[in-house]
């Protein structure tokens, strides 16, 4: 069973437990209705269900913090109800898509076809154009081509799996699954930048005031990874 909170004037998580929680959301601005993230596949009906109740008019686009099975697992059902555009970092599709075979994995993983999603926009230098009222910021580490969104009128960050969190406080995204820890550990430094005053994330409940925490986070683990 899948269950919807507002969080926010524009934003909703809507989250599916299986054995850990997993989220995504949806944002609504002037310009329409975006979903971040895609679960997994059993997540899709809900999801459609939801944003038809919304009524704030069809999907737009479906932006991806990044390309493992439990962010897209949902897009090609989504995508069979509404024709719209996939985003993903440009550095992220070709290991999503099976092209590349993802850091610690050991084998490749078409998660979504080919030329099904496209590269988020850049500036020429190199930064991430805003798109569907959010700003992406690239956070490899995780993934190679991992990327956060940052609601600015609504001071919420959708951190994917840049973190998790456990009683209110940032914990280290599940390092079985992490390509590189300390890229991930250097990528965190978004959220001292931004000071968002929500941290949402994939698989955890939302941190509030972040930046707060970054400091003694990120001594913590340079501790840990420095003693490998």
């Amino acid at each position: 069973m899948m269950r919807a909170k507002k969080i926010s004037e524009h934003i909703w998580s809507l989250k599916m437990w299986m054995i850990i929680p997993i989220h995504v959301w949806v944002v609504v601005d002037e310009d329409g209705v975006t979903l971040v993230d895609a679960g997994i596949p059993m997540m899709a009906k809900g999801i459609i269900k939801f944003i038809e109740q919304l009524n704030a008019g069809p999907l737009q686009r479906i932006l991806l913090t990044h390309g493992h099975s439990d962010h897209v697992g949902a897009v090609k059902a989504i995508l069979n109800k509404y024709e719209v555009p996939v985003y993903a970092h440009r550095v992220e599709i070709p290991y999503m898509q099976g092209d590349i075979i993802y850091p610690k994995r050991k084998k490749l993983e078409h998660n979504l076809p080919k030329q099904l999603s496209h590269p988020l926009l850049e500036d020429e230098n190199g930064n991430l154009k805003s798109i569907g009222g959010l700003t992406p910021f690239f956070t490899p580490g995780h993934s190679p081509g991992h990327v956060v969104y940052y609601h600015e009128k609504d001071q919420i960050l959708l951190g994917g799996d840049l973190f998790t969190s456990k009683k209110g406080k940032i914990q280290p995204p599940m390092s079985s699954f992490t390509a590189d820890m300390i890229q991930a550990v250097k990528s965190s430094s978004i959220v001292g930048e931004l000071k968002p005053k929500q941290l949402e994330i994939c698989h955890g409940n939302a941190v509030l005031h972040p930046a707060d925490q970054l400091e003694e986070y990120t001594l913590r683990m340079e501790r840990k990874l420095g003693g490998r």
